[in-house]
């Protein structure tokens, strides 16, 4: 499903040194599999998911998702392989603001393989208990709520690869808890790889799957933490 090898990322500091911040040997995940990463802020644990996910381009390296190479493909490839192979869970929401919940969910399908479902992107609201906020937009829900719209749009076009970035860093304990088990049971359920990062052991506790980013992050090594 996917396969990480030789991925280095670097960036400029202000004052001109070049400070590496991901430097990943090897890295695996199999189809179906759901793995947590532990990392401390500024570990560069999301710059990780954002070139696995071809959202940032890596400096050197190779990025295979299933069986496509993410890092060679031009933006318009990585675009239409993200739409149809993976869910990406941001840890700021990224919503519409300007769309209700169920737009901002039915947008995201848009872009996928099987199309805008509206009602296939209801019952994944309704899952997450935002059927009562279908018509309601971003700026009208609470923090908590704009996360699970998020994780639904995530969800909903039944990716092969989830990424999933503190996906419940603003969850209340009782909503964290359910959304992480929406999560994982829909992932499941679809056969769908799980890649989860975080710092909160009560979140990284609940899986059986579990590494610590600065083991398998060569730029790590020797850094304060």
């Amino acid at each position: 499903m996917l396969a990480v090898t030789d991925l280095k990322k670097s960036f400029v500091s202000p004052d001109g040194e070049r400070v590496d911040i991901v430097s990943v040997p090897s890295f695996a995940l199999a189809p179906g599999e759901q793995v947590a990463l532990r990392g401390e802020s500024g570990s560069g644990k999301t710059t990780f998911l954002h070139m696995i996910a071809g959202i940032l381009a890596a400096d050197s390296g190779r990025v295979a998702l299933d069986c496509a190479e993410m890092t060679s493909l031009s933006e318009a490839r990585r675009d239409r392989l993200r739409a149809e192979k993976l869910g990406y869970i941001f840890q700021t929401f990224n919503l519409l603001q300007g769309y209700t919940v169920l737009e901002n969910v039915v947008l995201g399908m848009s872009f996928g393989p099987r199309g805008a479902d509206k009602a296939h992107a209801k019952e994944v609201l309704e899952r997450m208990g935002l059927g009562h906020r279908l018509d309601h937009f971003p700026r009208q829900l609470s923090t908590g709520q704009q996360q699970r719209v998020a994780v639904a749009r995530a969800l909903a076009n039944r990716p092969k690869l989830v990424l999933a970035d503190e996906p419940t860093g603003n969850l209340d304990r009782k909503h964290a808890g359910e959304a992480l088990k929406l999560i994982r049971e829909v992932c499941h359920e679809e056969g769908a790889a799980l890649l989860l990062v975080s710092h909160d052991e009560l979140v990284l506790g609940q899986f059986e799957a579990r590494k610590d980013f600065a083991e398998i992050n060569q730029a790590m090594k020797g850094a304060p933490r």
